[in-house]
């Protein structure tokens, strides 16, 4: 019975050196890729990865930046949820911004891009710019505030006034019943930027060959063409796109305080990351901000997950 479990054995102890050969014969043979890949590799840990997981482990202490950490364990997080009415408030306002403004804009980009692939180059070279001079602007926000201004001389105000539609000015920003819609107008308007981009440059890349094959194959009109073709041959500017608007859904901060102010009217447009912006740019309580920022991170994680679930079922 020894023998027969020693020699049952052998082919076990045999098996580890010769994967961990296989792996050094892989690195040296790939030892060039392995190179090139180092230094972007190197600043991506240090700039991305390390902080992520310092921020994960500072979510566990108490820091004020001043002392050293103080170790409170899942206080940070109790407090978050329990005690923090705040946070829960907005929670529920980036949830909201985000699931209403990443879909529809997501969805925007890419019809607009679609239709907008078929005209002229300078047409479409055109309204490419048109569409994305929104991300360019470091004033957008002026603009949105003349026209939601509280006053009479607002224009949305004005107009109304002048057609008798309202009798009084209505107070767009400081009543809690428009601040969160106007957020997500402003939002939708910023966002058709980066993605609309992508989905441009993937249409164009696209070989045309295909849809003579699907021609073939049996394929009779556009619509067919776009869910077997060109959405499947778009798979990595869809996923992009798709990160792009996630993360800048979940991020929204500067249009809340632009937009809103900060804190705003009974804390109608805060978000987690204005949230985040009072703990740690404020206060300093970087233990209880970091505490944030992981929950954030996990809901984009979440998020993403999903997304990549989804866009894995296109064309089937």
């Amino acid at each position: 019975m020894s023998k027969q479990t020693k020699a049952g054995a052998a082919p076990f102890r045999t098996e580890r050196p010769t994967r961990f050969r296989r792996l050094l014969l892989e690195l040296k043979a790939s030892r060039q890729d392995y190179m090139m890949l180092a230094p972007f590799f190197a600043i991506f840990f240090t700039f991305t990865v390390l902080p992520v997981l310092m921020s994960m482990l500072l979510s566990l202490t108490d820091f004020n930046m001043l002392a050293f950490p103080n170790w409170v364990g899942l206080n940070n997080y109790a407090r978050l949820f329990i005690n923090d009415e705040v946070f829960l408030i907005a929670v529920k306002n980036t949830i909201l911004l985000a699931t209403i403004t990443g879909p529809i804009s997501y969805l925007a980009c890419f019809v607009l891009a679609w239709l907008i692939n078929e005209v002229s180059p300078k047409i479409r070279a055109f309204v490419t710019l048109v569409f994305y001079a929104p991300s360019l602007s470091g004033n957008a926000f002026i603009v949105w505030k003349l026209l939601f201004a509280n006053d009479s001389y607002g224009f949305i105000n004005a107009f109304l006034l002048r057609n008798r539609i309202i009798m009084e000015p209505i107070l767009w920003l400081s009543d809690i019943n428009y601040i969160l819609p106007i957020l997500i107008i402003v939002q939708l308007w910023l966002s058709l930027g980066t993605s609309f981009l992508a989905f441009i440059a993937g249409l164009q890349g696209m070989d045309k060959t295909l849809f003579e094959a699907g021609a073939i194959d049996g394929i009779r009109n556009r619509w067919q063409e776009l869910w077997y073709i060109t959405l499947p041959s778009m798979r990595p500017q869809l996923m992009f796109g798709a990160v792009i608007q996630i993360t800048a859904s979940f991020a929204i901060a500067e249009v809340s305080t632009q937009i809103a102010g900060f804190p705003s009217v009974q804390y109608a447009g805060h978000t987690i990351v204005t949230h985040l912006d009072d703990y740690g740019g404020i206060r300093y309580e970087m233990g209880y901000a970091s505490a944030i920022a992981t929950v954030l991170f996990a809901l984009m994680l979440g998020s993403n997950l999903l997304v990549q679930r989804l866009l894995k079922k296109v064309g089937e």
